[in-house]
């Protein structure tokens, strides 16, 4: 009997991944690699990109760097495209790019509102849309995996736009699953607060002592965690595995800070 380990491998497929400059998006880049695939690293900063890049190459793999704002629709038209022109298919999408910062509901305007729906939401919507007619005639099949947030599961003050644009990014996993079944697998992860840049720009010790004397497990999530899963919806281990969203969160059921309600 062949090895359970051959059913993470992505040999031969093409990954599209959004944010993968850093972070998540980057661990997640490196890890289809490390499992076989060729890769699509995208995101609006060339050097963060060119980075990934050279680590991917470096495990014998092709790296394609398409700079992409997410925000602009013919920017993600342009990054579908490049990256079938390139390889001649495309297997796997992953919806990284996202993210807002906690702001008091009744300081967040509407405009604010829509932009952080639009980022985490919309995109998501919009490449998934792009990418599956291309998946199934150049593949056969294929699957998306969106990186949502336990922020989506778990209300607490100050998250009414991020926590509402992740629920709905969720559902949205759900949603498409249905629609897209049985050729087109798509899940998410519910990513619990994760050492990125993103969250070192407000993190200090007191507040990571915090966080981690909330979190079950004790301690952040790395990239590594969430690229893992990643890896495994991916692949044919994740094969009977389509409308889920799977926590990577290190056992939350609480809010990791506690932010101030409206004073009303």
């Amino acid at each position: 009997m062949a090895s359970i380990l051959d059913r993470f491998r992505l040999d031969g497929q093409v990954a599209v991944i959004t944010g993968s400059g850093r972070g998540i998006g980057a661990a997640t880049a490196i890890a289809y690699a490390d499992a076989g695939a060729d890769v699509v690293i995208s995101a609006r900063t060339l050097s963060d990109l060119e980075e990934t890049a050279e680590q991917v190459r470096a495990r014998g793999r092709r790296a394609l760097v398409v700079t992409c704002d997410v925000l602009d629709g013919q920017q993600r038209e342009a990054l579908v495209a490049q990256a079938v022109a390139e390889f001649g298919r495309l297997d796997i999408l992953v919806n990284n790019a996202g993210g807002w910062g906690p702001k008091p509901a009744l300081e967040t305007t509407d405009a604010e509102f829509d932009a952080c729906l639009h980022f985490n939401v919309t995109t998501a919507f919009s490449l998934s849309r792009l990418s599956v007619p291309h998946m199934v005639a150049t593949a056969g099949k294929g699957c998306i995996v969106n990186i949502s947030s336990v922020a989506g599961s778990l209300p607490q003050p100050g998250f009414a736009a991020y926590g509402t644009g992740k629920a709905a990014l969720s559902w949205l996993t759900q949603e498409l699953a249905q629609d897209f079944a049985p050729k087109i697998r798509v899940n998410a992860i519910g990513v619990g607060a994760t050492v990125t840049t993103a969250l070192a720009n407000f993190m200090n010790d007191d507040l990571e002592r915090e966080m981690c004397a909330k979190t079950p497990l004790a301690r952040l999530g790395l990239p590594e965690d969430i690229a893992a899963c990643a890896l495994y919806l991916a692949s044919p281990a994740g094969a009977y595995i389509t409308g889920e969203i799977l926590g990577v969160n290190g056992g939350l059921t609480a809010s990791q800070v506690e932010m101030p309600r409206a004073q009303i």
